[in-house]
């Protein structure tokens, strides 16, 4: 009566994910145009600001041309385009 319970197999299956590329694309001081990608993350961890704008994925972007300029307001990391 040797037997031996299933160990689980169907938890293992699909474990390769790829990464999804997220983080801050571009960073404070450098230049960026309008609809350029700033920072892709999942839920907003990061706010945006003046000249910035999230979509509906919590990634942001430049509504205008300008300088990418991070902040912090009340624990909060805010994202600008100056």
């Amino acid at each position: 009566m040797a037997h031996k319970k299933a160990g689980g197999s169907k938890a293992r299956q699909g474990g390769n994910v790829a990464g999804k590329r997220l983080g801050v694309k571009v960073y404070g001081n450098q230049k960026v145009t309008s609809g350029n990608i700033i920072v892709r993350q999942r839920g907003s961890l990061v706010k945006a600001g003046v000249g910035a704008s999230m979509g509906k994925d919590f990634t942001i972007f430049a509504t205008k041309d300008g300088v990418v300029d991070f902040s912090k307001q009340r624990d909060k990391k805010i994202v600008s385009v100056k």
